[in-house]
């Protein structure tokens, strides 16, 4: 990335961070619904560690870990939808700045937001749960992560790409269609708990396999290889559609006018 190219995208990261101080919506949904969540499941987690631990384990980790996908996924959408409430879309893509910029300083602004915030639930889950997501290997959560996170800023790219094409009338995907995916990707149990027929549509999903090695990571010392490579595998095609996806959507939205009506 040339050194122009960088300012741009540092350019971008400082603009979201003035958001993040700012924004009181950004507070309830990257830290203060995540932080509820992760109490909830945490309490009904004690709740069944007296009779099953394993599940309560699960339970537990599985709130931790599904926030890497939807406070990733949530910036990477949502941060561009403020630029369409403040009628800022068009101002930013006619300065100097390409698509591949533009998605690199959202991710990277995401990634930062995400890790800081699973950070902090991590260390809140050992103070009151006891839970120490480290127990998993911190080679296995590296690489857990990633795959979450790949997949969160592909469902986002899609997800952008179908609000520039469609405007505000889909705006509502930006923040609720990511946990149609919570339990298809078995994300707070194991695979085999959900039904046959579902079993299957759950592993074309690359999250699957990532819990699946994290929940075995806890079983047993070791890193989880196979399934984290098929993870990550599948994320990286999926990411390669997405790209492609987003830029048909992109280009329709130029060619029929509503990209510059989404300022309106």
């Amino acid at each position: 990335m040339r050194l122009d190219s960088g300012y741009r995208v540092y350019a971008i990261i400082r603009h979201e961070i003035f958001i993040t101080k700012r924004s009181v919506e950004l507070f309830f949904d990257t830290l203060f619904f995540p932080l509820m969540n992760v109490i909830l499941f945490g309490v009904i987690g004690r709740f069944l560690g007296s009779s099953d631990s394993a599940s309560a384990t699960y339970l537990v980790m599985g709130a931790l870990l599904w926030n890497v996908i939807s406070i990733n996924q949530y910036n990477v959408t949502v941060s561009s939808m403020w630029s369409v409430w403040s009628h800022n879309l068009t101002n930013l893509f006619i300065a100097p700045i390409s698509v591949a910029e533009y998605f690199t300083a959202h991710v990277l602004a995401a990634a930062l937001r995400t890790n800081l915030v699973v950070a902090l639930l991590s260390l809140g889950t050992y103070a009151v749960f006891d839970f120490n997501i480290l127990s998993m290997g911190i080679v296995n959560l590296l690489l857990c992560v990633l795959n979450l996170s790949l997949f969160a800023w592909w469902v986002g790219i899609i997800l952008l790409g179908l609000i520039f094409r469609y405007g505000t009338r889909v705006q509502a995907l930006s923040w609720g269609i990511i946990f149609l995916f919570q339990p298809l990707t078995a994300s707070f149990f194991p695979l085999d708990a959900l039904p046959s027929s579902v079993r299957a549509i759950a592993l074309a999903f690359p999250p699957t396999h990532a819990f699946e090695a994290a929940r075995d990571a806890l079983d047993q010392p070791g890193v989880a290889w196979a399934p984290m490579g098929v993870s990550l595998a599948m994320n990286l095609a999926y990411f390669g559609v997405a790209l492609i996806l987003f830029r048909l959507l992109f280009d329709k939205s130029r060619k029929t006018g509503q990209f510059a009506r989404n300022d309106l």
